[in-house]
């Protein structure tokens, strides 16, 4: 009767305990220090932060204009780094409020510059960009810089609504 039987351990080929437990120890632990980078690069990246910020307001403008039918204007002050945001049908007493409740941009990004075809590069004062009722912009670009020296570009096309992003800085010339 036991002679029949199959031997316990046969010749199949597979894996043993010890070196599955070994494999997925070592993922784990590649998982575990890579965890902390992925998450800085994710969540708390100002640079990258501030990019998707001002994507969305540039976004949020164009259909604000087109739905309310009236022009709009994104203000960069260049040398407090704040930006707000103001409407054709404004009073100057709403403007000031909108000046005063401005967003500041994280410590360590800057608006760099910001290039129109029109106008040229301006690197100080105050730049607006400008959004007509039919959403339309000019062509401009807005170079966001942080200490570190990384630098992302958007390009705002002036007919589609697109932004362009370089993770990089990009030179127009007009």
């Amino acid at each position: 009767m036991l002679a029949n039987r199959a031997p316990r351990f046969s010749d199949e080929k597979g894996y043993t305990f010890l070196e599955l437990t070994v494999v997925i120890f070592l993922i784990g632990l590649m998982v575990g220090l890579a965890t902390p980078r992925i998450r800085y690069a994710l969540f708390t990246d100002d640079l990258k932060g501030t990019t998707r910020t001002i994507i969305g307001l540039v976004k949020a403008v164009r259909e604000e204009a087109v739905r309310e039918q009236r022009a709009y204007w994104i203000h960069f002050d260049l040398e407090s780094n704040r930006y707000w945001v103001a409407w054709a049908s404004m009073t100057l007493e709403e403007e000031a409020r909108a000046r005063e409740r401005a967003s500041a941009l994280p410590q360590g990004v800057r608006v760099k510059d910001i290039w129109f075809r029109t106008k040229g590069m301006q690197t100080r004062g105050e730049a607006e960009i400008r959004f007509s009722k039919k959403g339309y912009v000019p062509h401009s670009v807005i170079h966001l810089g942080s200490e570190d020296g990384r630098a992302f570009t958007l390009e705002l096309s002036p007919f589609l609504g697109r932004i362009k992003v370089y993770e990089r800085y990009v030179d127009f010339v007009s």
